[in-house]
């Protein structure tokens, strides 16, 4: 009973530890996608940067020091974050994305007296460089979580496989030695009961025949005992008690 109950927690320990091993190899390739990304984003936020601050410098240079004007405003948000999740292989991974809420523009009349298309530049490369900022901030952010899942489901798979499978082996290497011990000691327990009656009829067969001796020395004749099919089952009856059978 206990070997079979053990059986079944090896095979369901196999089976967890096959569909572990999957979810870390899912989350590998998922992890080096993320790792190629952030790569590639961080590339080019230097140049999206530079650009970026050297055109807000040549409208400042084209339009004057605007920044008192721009902070005079209602200052409302034009561009939003948006949090989203993405599953991979069970792990919830939160995203981030970028959306425009469609408010009207302030300050549209910035630059009318110069400077319009410096600064119409300015608010087109901030917006792309706002943009790359939070994909890297999602990439970055998935990239930390999936870290931590996939050292979590390595300790699992590695718990399955150097100390659960082992020890669930070790306890069936066990029960497996107690059953052949078991099925030893009943084989030498038959055997000795088949000797010790191989020994009494030998016994028996001794003393038996030292009687007939000892009989035969003092001139009497040991009738050997009848046997069921030597016993003459007709000596209890007698003919003349039946009644004649009249044909």
């Amino acid at each position: 009973m206990n070997e079979q109950v053990f059986k079944g927690k090896k095979k369901a320990a196999q089976s967890g530890h096959g569909l572990l091993k999957k979810k870390a190899d899912a989350l590998k390739v998922k992890f080096r996608d993320y790792a190629k990304a952030i790569a590639e984003t961080k590339s080019g936020m230097a140049a999206d940067s530079s650009s970026a601050f050297f055109s807000l410098t040549q409208a400042e240079y084209a339009a004057g020091n605007f920044k008192q004007k721009v902070s005079e405003g209602s200052m409302t948000a034009r561009v939003r974050v948006g949090a989203g999740i993405d599953n991979v292989a069970g792990v919830k991974l939160p995203v981030f994305t970028y959306y425009e809420t469609g408010a009207a523009t302030d300050n549209a009349s910035l630059g009318l007296v110069g400077g319009g298309k410096k600064i119409q530049m300015v608010r087109e490369k901030y917006s792309a460089l706002l943009q790359n900022l939070i994909k890297l901030a999602s990439l970055q952010t998935s990239f930390v979580t999936l870290d931590e899942a996939m050292k979590v489901t390595n300790r699992r798979v590695n718990a399955l496989e150097n100390v659960t499978i082992p020890k669930i082996e070790h306890v069936l290497a066990y029960i497996s030695r107690e059953l052949d011990e078991l099925e030893r000691e009943d084989f030498t327990r038959l055997k000795l009961v088949q000797s010790k009656k191989e020994n009494d009829l030998k016994e028996e067969k001794r003393l038996k025949d030292l009687a007939e001796a000892e009989a035969k020395k003092a001139g009497k004749i040991v009738a050997p005992k009848k046997t069921g099919s030597d016993v003459d089952m007709t000596a209890n009856f007698d003919a003349g008690d039946d009644a004649d059978v009249v044909f």
